[in-house]
């Protein structure tokens, strides 16, 4: 019991440190010697690196971002077994992107890698969003809107998987609506400034163009 009860605060742990890796912060200090946090939106995630940084570092941040929650559910899966304990790694992955440790507590809005550990548990579901991402991306250019409807969409499905689900997978599908659930307040919360500006019509557009 005493080493599942470290193995588990382990990963945790790993996981979040992973989440908590700054890389919009450390992208800008590192290849635009500024600090991205004084810099449009002021926001460390990879929609700021894009506006600020230039399309391929703010690719690569996104890339890195998304790859932080695979990180932490494939971390978890290889170390624990409890499915409700994988979904908890991913989700502490999430935490660790929208309050860093490294910056104060405070980070990005955890979309990319809330999408990886997505992509890592129910890549179906993650495919059916990030499909619906970029059409509204295409047709709207604003990510907060995109990312919004994305996360919706994998509540949607979620919910019908729940509904749908046998009395063998129901255990799964149920721990995967909580962690779905979590994500999709989180990122409504993280984007109530985007939503009133939505509103007003005034939200900032993305523009892929060299920095």
């Amino acid at each position: 019991m005493i080493l599942l009860i470290l193995s588990i605060s382990a990963v945790m742990i790993a996981s979040y440190l992973a989440g908590s890796l700054p890389t919009a912060y450390i992208a800008g200090k590192v290849l635009k010697k500024i600090d991205i946090r004084q810099h449009g939106s002021g926001n460390v995630g990879a929609t700021n690196a894009l506006r600020v940084l230039g399309t391929k570092i703010g690719i690569t941040v996104m890339i890195i971002d998304i790859l932080k929650g695979v990180f932490a559910v494939m971390l978890a899966r290889m170390l624990l077994q409890s499915e409700w304990q994988i979904v908890l790694a991913g989700l502490f992955a999430v935490i660790g992107h929208i309050f860093t440790c490294f910056l104060g507590f405070k980070g990005g809005k955890g979309v990319a890698t809330a999408a990886g550990v997505c992509a890592a548990l129910f890549p179906l579901n993650f495919y059916a969003a990030l499909f619906v991402f970029i059409i509204v991306l295409i047709l709207t250019k604003y990510v907060s809107l995109s990312s919004i409807l994305a996360a919706l969409i994998l509540f949607i499905l979620q919910s019908l998987r729940l509904y749908l689900s046998s009395d063998l997978t129901i255990e799964r599908e149920l721990t995967h609506f909580v962690f779905i659930l979590i994500i999709v307040s989180f990122i409504i919360v993280k984007h109530i400034p985007n939503i009133k500006r939505l509103i007003q019509g005034n939200e900032n557009k993305i523009s892929f163009k060299k920095k």
